[in-house]
Formats: C-alpha cells, sequence, structure tokens
C-alpha cells in the first residue's frame, strides 16, 4: 500500500532503526525508500561569524581571522557534504542488502522544515523516523524535530520510540469514528499481514467528563438560575444519555471495525475502553506491551485544519511502543455500515413499510445516508421527512411511489383534507391519525416560512398536539407553538 517511503538520517541509534524498519515494509511492499538528511550550512556561518569577537587575540588580527574564516567555510562546505555523505552511504548499503529501491536526498536548511517539504515534494506516503535524535539525553521524551515533524505533516508517520529489536508484540488500532482512525485501521490491517502480528482494535470513550462539567456547573448556578435551566432534569437527562449512549456509540466504532476488518479477510480482537481516552490508551498499551500503536492524526470531533489530535499527541509523548499517525482516510461504506450507527423509532419503522418493495431498499439507504450527513443516530419521522423532500424530486417520489408514506402533507394536497368538524378541515397526522384545523390555525401557520420550515414546524406541533391527546388544532395552539418554539423568521 506505500509507494515511496521517506527516512531523515542522522547516524543516531533511533534513525538507524528507522532504515531497518523502511527496508522491512519496503522489501515486502515493493516501497521505493528515501534516505534524507538535512544540514545547516548557513546556520552554522551564522553562529562562526556570531562567536568570532570570542577568539583569542592572536586570531584577531585581519590577516589571521580571513585565514580562519576560509578554514571555516572551507569546513563547513566540505566536511557538512562529507557528514551527509557518509550517512546517506550507512543507509545505501542497507538498502542494497534488501534488494529495494533507494534514493538518496540531502538538503540545507531548517531540518523539520526540509524533512516536510522533502517528504511532499518526493510524494512520500509514508515517514518513518525516530522519536529522539543524536541529543538525546535518558530524561528526553521524544525530540523537538520529531514533534515539529509530527505537527505539519500531512503523511502518515511512523514514529520509532525504542531501538529494541522487534518483539513479539501485536498491532493496535484506536478507532474514534474519524476517517482517519479508520484509515489507520486499513493500514493496520496491511501491517500485521507484513510482520504477522496479531492485530487488536480499541476504542475508548469518556463518560466521566460530562459528570464532572455538570458538578462544576452546579458550583456556580444560583437556585433561581437552576430553576430556570432545570438543572436536575437536565443532569438525569444527561447521565441516562451518557450511561448508554455513549458506550453505544464507541461499540458501534468497534463493530464497522468488525465489517471492514471481514471485507479484508482479517482477523481483529476488539476492545472497548471508558475512561479518559489517552490514559486508557496508554494504560492498555502498558499492560498488552504491543509492537506498534496507531492512532488518527486528528480525533473525530477536530477541525480539519488541527496540526494533532490531543489524544494522539500525549500518547506520542508517553507510550513506549513503535506509533504510527495516520493522515489516510477512509470512510466506511454506508450500505456496510449504515444500519450498525442508526436507531429506527417505531413510528418510523411503520412509515418503511408502505414503500413498495423495489423501492424499499433505495429508499432506506438513502435515508440513512442523509441521517448521516445530518450527524443523526436516531431516524425519527421527521428526519424521513427532511430526507425524502431533500433527495428527491417530487416526480422521483411518485415513480417510486414513495409519496404514500410521507407523513405531512403541504396544505392543498388533494385527496389529503376532508370536512372535520362544523368549521374545521380535517387532515392526517404522522402516524395516521386525523386532527382537526381550525381555519385560523391554518392561516396562523403561514407566519411560518413556507417549504421544509413549514412542514418540519407542522409535523412537530403534530407531535406534541398527539402527545396532549387533542383532536383539533386552534389558532390559539399554533401561535403558542410558534413563540414557544421561535419558529418566526
Amino acid at each position: 500500500m506505500y509507494k515511496t517511503i521517506l527516512v531523515p538520517l542522522d547516524n543516531s541509534e533511533y534513525s538507524n532503526q528507522s532504515i531497518d524498519m523502511a527496508t522491512k515494509i519496503a522489501a515486502e511492499s515493493g516501497a521505493k525508500v528515501i534516505g534524507n538528511h538535512v544540514y545547516a550550512a548557513r546556520l552554522h556561518d551564522s553562529r562562526f561569524r556570531q562567536m568570532e569577537s570570542g577568539l583569542p587575540e592572536r586570531y584577531l588580527q585581519e590577516e589571521e581571522l580571513e585565514k580562519q574564516r576560509d578554514v571555516h567555510d572551507d569546513l563547513i562546505t566540505k566536511g557538512l557534504q562529507t557528514i551527509t555523505d557518509s550517512y546517506l552511504d550507512v543507509f545505501e548499503e542497507k538498502c542494497k542488502e534488501a534488494k529495494i529501491s533507494f534514493e538518496k536526498s540531502s538538503r540545507e536548511g531548517k531540518n523539520f522544515k526540509e524533512i516536510v517539504k522533502d517528504s511532499e515534494e518526493k510524494e512520500a506516503d509514508l515517514v518513518i523516523m525516530g522519536a529522539l535524535g543524536v541529543g538525546a539525553i535518558p530524561e528526553s521524551v521524544i525530540g523537538s524535530v520529531c514533534e515539529r515533524v509530527a505537527r505539519r505533516i500531512k503523511k502518515d508517520l511512523f514514529v520509532v520510540k525504542n531501538t529494541a529489536p522487534m518483539n513479539g508484540g501485536g498491532i493496535v488500532v484506536a478507532v474514534d469514528g474519524s476517517p482517519q482512525s479508520f484509515g489507520g485501521l486499513k493500514t493496520g490491517i496491511h501491517l500485521s499481514r507484513l510482520f504477522s502480528k496479531k492485530l487488536t482494535v480499541i476504542s475508548a470513550f469518556d463518560p466521566f467528563f460530562h459528570y464532572v462539567a455538570f458538578n462544576n456547573i452546579a458550583k456556580v448556578l444560583s437556585e433561581e438560575s437552576a430553576k430556570v435551566f432545570k438543572f436536575e432534569e437536565q443532569e438525569k437527562l444527561h447521565e441516562e444519555i451518557i450511561d448508554s449512549g455513549l458506550a453505544k456509540i464507541y461499540q458501534a466504532h468497534l463493530d464497522v471495525s468488525k465489517v471492514i476488518a471481514e471485507k479484508e479477510n482479517a482477523e481483529i480482537e476488539t476492545k472497548l475502553l471508558s475512561g479518559k481516552a489517552f490514559e486508557k490508551i496508554l494504560q492498555f498499551a502498558k499492560e498488552e506491551k504491543p509492537w506498534l500503536m496507531i492512532l488518527g492524526r486528528i480525533g473525530v470531533h477536530s477541525d480539519p485544519d488541527m496540526d494533532l489530535g490531543s489524544n494522539t499527541e500525549n500518547v506520542l509523548r508517553s507510550a513506549k511502543c513503535h506509533i504510527l499517525i495516520s493522515s489516510r482516510e477512509f470512510c466506511p461504506n454506508i450500505e456496510d455500515t449504515g444500519e450498525i450507527n442508526m436507531a429506527w423509532t417505531k413510528e418510523a419503522e411503520k412509515r418503511m413499510e408502505k414503500i413498495p418493495p423495489f423501492a424499499k431498499g433505495m429508499a432506506r439507504m438513502a435515508i440513512l445516508r442523509f441521517a448521516k450527513e445530518q450527524e443523526h443516530s436516531v431516524i425519527s419521522s421527521d428526519v424521513i421527512d427532511r430526507a425524502i423532500s431533500t433527495l428527491l424530486p417530487e416526480k422521483a417520489r411518485q415513480a417510486m411511489g414513495i409519496d404514500a408514506m410521507e407523513g405531512s402533507k403541504k396544505e392543498g394536497d388533494s385527496g389529503k383534507e376532508q370536512e372535520g368538524k362544523p368549521g374545521t378541515l380535517s387532515q392526517e397526522s404522522f402516524d395516521g391519525h386525523v386532527l382537526n384545523w381550525t381555519p385560523e390555525a391554518l392561516k396562523e401557520m403561514e407566519r411560518i416560512p413556507e417549504g421544509f420550515m413549514r412542514d418540519h414546524a407542522k409535523l412537530r406541533l403534530e407531535k406534541q398536539v398527539r402527545t396532549k391527546k387533542l383532536d383539533t388544532i386552534t389558532q390559539e395552539i399554533v401561535a403558542e407553538f410558534i413563540e414557544g418554539k421561535k419558529m418566526m423568521p
């Protein structure tokens, strides 16, 4: 799957381990490996001139000073090139031993900038580099060059975190529903085959943050504010949703992962973790001691312009195993995974039964896709209404026979209105129950902009009226609803 691999070189143990890792992957996948070394000639020249004032007095004679400048310039020009060539020669020898395609690249400038530029110009799809360099000390966590590259690169980044030979540990992929995490899963499947490694997929969710947040709010809310906010009701609702909802969402990510793995004919184990995400991931890594941990560059809630997700950053810094940060994106096919992430209300399922058999599969998939795009996890009648009105023009709905399933109809639809109680007009509501509308109520509805907004408001009003077990909608009911829901433009 990788065609071009870039390896930054500095002759450190981590750099040499990176070469070994790259040659193994390339030998199995047929990828080309590029050895990259960046030297800073201009920086050395600038620093020498800044330090000239500190030279012993005998060197401050103009003739001697010019001589020393020439010597230093020659050292910078030839010396740095000689060092670069030496690093690249070691790289070349290892590539020839592995019998893989390779290329050598030397660049002058700021190391992390040139590594990123070189990866882009050479169209590398994977960069393998050491977490630390030649300047590492025992207390070092991660090198500045590695961290700066990780924040800027938009390629997959394999960070070598230790110099031990490949151990018997497996590959762990952390998924959170983001395209990057599922892209990491695809990579994990490939690498697990390449290195004959066990593959485990984990998903971590944090139900406790919301409790902490509510307790924090409780400390600042006055008694009166708490009543306005309906704090106790809100807290209870959130607890019920969080206790079951978050677990269900993240379990769904694991279920989707199983579908992806099955399509790739791969076997995986899954594990749902509860707690602070990066903490639980690190704890899992400490207990299981994997060879490699794969995470998405950014998480499911991140802005696309984010450089590095907070969970990935924390794991990158603290994990002892190798880390692969996935920039590759993969969005699971809605046809394969739509039902895993979605729930349907009873009313919605009942309405789907009205669709002709030949159109049911197509209509259901269209509604699922619409609901996913709108970030719904439950498909209700109003979601169906919006999906149909948004995705299908009237003629297409008629051709597919879907008109019969719509729950709310515009005023004037033939055959859908009839005389009800004296002075009212009867209409079928979303659940098939007949409601009586006064002319004034229908007129009041016209205050809401025509189209989707009015249709959606009508559906919500019908639900409210049905909940109260009323059978007639008056002007007062509509006015109160509009004011309460702030439906006016």
